[in-house]
C-alpha cells in the first residue's frame, strides 16, 4: 500500500470540508479530469461520484463509490477507472491545533490489470501521484474564505 502524508495549513474541518464536496474531487485527484454527478448523500458510504479519468478522447468514465466516512476523520473510498481497475483509497484528517492538520492517504489496486503491476513499482508510482494529490487538497483547504479576503492585491 502506498502510503504519503502532508502537513495542512488549515483546520481539519476545511480538509474535511473538501472532502465532503464530491464537485470538488477532480480540483484534487491526480488524473481525475471532470466530474458528472454526485449523489445527494456524498460521501455518505454507499453513495457515488460518476468522474472522467484522462485528457479528451482518451477519457475513461467511471465512478467513485463512498466505502467509509467519518465527518471528523475522512473518508474510504473505491475508486474505479476500467479498464485500469480499481483502488482502494483511505483519507484520513488529523488535527494537530494552531489550525494546520496531517492529511495521510493510503492507496493499493484492489482490481484489474493495476494488480498485475509489481508492488513496490505500483507504490512507487502510487506514492508520486498522491504527493501532487494532497499538494492540491491542501491547497484546496488552505484558500482564504470570503470572509478572510484574498489576502493581497494583485495589483501592488
Amino acid at each position: 500500500m502506498a502510503v504519503v502524508h502532508r502537513i495542512v495549513e488549515s483546520p481539519a474541518a476545511a480538509v474535511l470540508e473538501v472532502l465532503a464536496d464530491g464537485w470538488t474531487y477532480a480540483s484534487w485527484v491526480v488524473g481525475a479530469s471532470r466530474i458528472e454527478g454526485v449523489d445527494p448523500s456524498w460521501p455518505e458510504p454507499g453513495s457515488r461520484l460518476a468522474h472522467s479519468v484522462g485528457p479528451w478522447p482518451l477519457r475513461i468514465d467511471d465512478v467513485t463509490v463512498s466505502r467509509g466516512w467519518r465527518p471528523d476523520q475522512g473518508v474510504v473510498l473505491q475508486a474505479k477507472g476500467w479498464p485500469l481497475g480499481e483502488a482502494r483509497v483511505v483519507v484520513t484528517v488529523e488535527p494537530l491545533g494552531e489550525g494546520r492538520c496531517r492529511v495521510t492517504m493510503e492507496e493499493d489496486a484492489t482490481d484489474g490489470p493495476g494488480l498485475l503491476v509489481p508492488g513496490p513499482l505500483r507504490q512507487a508510482v502510487l506514492r508520486f501521484r498522491n504527493v501532487e494529490s494532497l499538494r492540491r487538497l491542501a491547497l484546496l483547504a488552505e484558500r482564504p474564505t470570503p470572509e478572510q479576503g484574498r489576502g493581497g492585491d494583485p495589483e501592488d
